[in-house]
């Protein structure tokens, strides 16, 4: 009896833990970037039902253009979450994103996508189409700026990974 009540009282302790720092994630985040991940967050949100699902990220990668994931992928996705991924759990998961791990992988990663060859280029005027029409969508001026510091090889190819080098380390040009 008594260790069922110490595990009641455990858990709520762990559920209170839990509470706060999941009310802490907002105090990260400026209120502009909070309305800019509720967005991302009701873009992926398919069936507007508050909780991302495999069949929302698949959904969101075949906007994307992206048909071949595979859903031990998505599979992985959610796990990260420790479940269900509601708007709460999302913004916890950029927070730890942002303030932890290397952001290069996730840049590089996210560049992938489009580089199903592997060859660590994308097309520019692809990515330029990609950057004016999907998301947060760039102006034609923001664009220009991306430019003027992307590394363009002669056959109109970004190199993606120097360009996730100047995105999280600076463009040394700049100095």
């Amino acid at each position: 009896m008594r260790a069922s009540r110490r595990a009641g009282t455990r858990g709520r302790a762990a559920a209170g833990r839990m509470q706060r720092r999941s009310s802490n994630v907002f105090s990260m985040f400026e209120q502009s970037q909070i309305q800019e991940f509720k967005e991302a967050f009701s873009c992926i949100d398919q069936n507007r039902d508050g909780i991302i699902t495999k069949a929302d990220l698949k959904e969101t990668y075949s906007q994307l253009g992206k048909m071949n994931v595979s859903d031990e992928e998505l599979e992985e996705m959610l796990k990260e979450g420790k479940g269900p991924i509601n708007f709460t759990v999302f913004l916890t998961l950029f927070g730890e994103k942002l303030n932890g791990t290397d952001p290069e992988e996730s840049i590089l990663n996210a560049f992938k996508l489009f580089d199903p060859a592997g060859t660590g280029t994308v097309n520019k005027d692809e990515f330029k189409q990609l950057l004016l029409t999907q998301a947060d969508k760039f102006s034609p001026e923001e664009v220009e700026q991306v430019f003027a510091v992307t590394p363009i090889d002669v056959s109109g190819n970004i190199d993606y990974k120097s360009l996730c080098y100047i995105i999280t380390h600076g463009d040394e040009k700049e100095d």
